[in-house]
């Protein structure tokens, strides 16, 4: 985003879901901070009081496919419907490929309805090789103004957020970044 305003925009992918979701919310509310969930349409289909109270609280929403499908093993147009079908019900102007890769077909037919999203700051948070000091300190070492910073609603990163999403917002907020969504 604008390199020139001190600002950084958090997102979380993968959601939501009961073991990661709450504890996400009851964090930014902590913070005072909104971010915005790029959610996956069957965890929105099984779990909608948690789509509900996201955007209850404020926080803004984007797609990231119904079943989570990877561009590069599916048709373009099977890619869109299913893209499709997870706005049916997540009802947003935004949407983040996941892996963070699609083919240009791809890109090129999305792009006429969404505003494609990507990130300068993958968190790292999933991975198994990780403690959460680690991923605290790719925020630090790799934030910038205008950072996009990608957080993952999930199974794999719930236990690692619990010390590094409180510690990485405290470090942002003492580095004096504003923490902004999307237009």
């Amino acid at each position: 985003m604008d390199k020139k305003e001190h600002s950084v925009y958090l997102t979380f992918d993968d959601g939501p879901i009961p073991e990661s979701t709450p504890f996400i919310l009851n964090t930014l509310k902590e913070f005072d901070v909104k971010a915005t969930f790029f959610m996956v349409g069957e965890n929105v289909l099984r779990h909608h009081d948690l789509y509900n109270k996201i955007v209850e609280e404020g926080h803004q929403v984007g797609n990231h496919t119904f079943n989570h499908l990877g561009s590069f093993k599916h048709w373009t147009i099977t890619y869109a419907e299913n893209t499709d079908q997870a706005n049916d019900l997540i009802h947003s102007h935004l949407f983040r490929p996941p892996h963070g890769w699609m083919r240009h077909s791809v890109y090129w037919w999305l792009k006429k309805k969404y505003k494609i999203v990507m990130w300068d700051l993958v968190t790292r948070d999933y991975s198994k090789w990780l403690e959460a000091d680690d991923v605290v300190n790719n925020v630090k070492r790799f934030t910038r103004n205008g950072s996009i910073i990608t957080f993952h609603d999930s199974l794999k990163s719930i236990d690692k957020l619990k010390t590094a999403l409180p510690e990485s917002i405290k470090w942002l907020k003492e580095q004096g970044y504003e923490f902004k969504t999307f237009e």
